[in-house]
């Protein structure tokens, strides 16, 4: 045992634009209040309900700029002209007090944090058809005609990326999708070398303890 220690384990959780990934998080979430989420920085513009600092750090793109140059993100994107990233400081100390992360990523951030993190754990959200994705994508009320077109050309170029993830999950129907996703994180601390960083003690006793007849 003593070459674990007991940092949280990183999530990577990513999916094309009105798939459902967003939602199926916060549910999660709710469910599993352990799990820690990583508010990534953005130069885009705040949508009608968004809070700063809750749903995206807020930043112009001369800081963005700035950050990145100084090495504070451990990935970062260029998405529909606008930067996204996450920060390197706040994520590795979330996992040195042994909370588990999510890390809310396309494809390209995804791929930089494998590389630093290798012993992640990444699931990729698939819609079940383009018709249900345009459908997401054209509910939301919140983009015109074309950028939806955009999102749906851009959504077929992620989707091919699936493969390059651990797990699968075709958001159909949402509380199936939803226990899917759940078990993947379940599993994923039942692991054994997991469990013998956070069994440490109940581990000590039954293995160590004479036994008495």
């Amino acid at each position: 045992m003593s070459g674990l220690s007991a940092t949280g384990q990183l999530f990577v959780v990513s999916a094309p634009s009105g798939a459902g990934k967003t939602s199926l998080i916060k549910a999660l979430r709710m469910q599993q209040p352990q799990l820690g989420l990583s508010v990534s920085h953005t130069t885009r513009p705040m949508r009608p309900g968004e809070v700063n600092g809750q749903h995206y750090h807020f930043v112009t793109t001369e800081v963005f700029r700035q950050m990145r140059a100084e090495g504070a993100f451990i990935e970062h994107a260029e998405v529909f002209g606008n930067y996204y990233g996450t920060s390197r400081a706040a994520v590795e100390a979330v996992l040195a007090a042994g909370q588990d992360v999510i890390l809310e990523i396309d494809w390209q951030g995804a791929a930089q944090v494998r590389s630093q993190f290798p012993s992640l754990f990444s699931v990729f959200i698939l819609p079940p058809d383009l018709a249900a994705l345009r459908a997401r994508l054209e509910g939301r009320g919140q983009d015109a005609a074309a950028v939806i077109e955009r999102r749906l050309s851009e959504a077929q170029r992620e989707m091919r990326e699936y493969a390059h993830y651990d797990y699968l999950i075709i958001n159909d129907d949402f509380d199936q999708a939803l226990a899917e996703l759940a078990a993947v994180f379940t599993a994923a601390r039942l692991r054994t070398p997991v469990q013998a960083v956070r069994q440490a003690e109940r581990l000590e006793n039954l293995l160590n303890t004479p036994h008495t007849p």
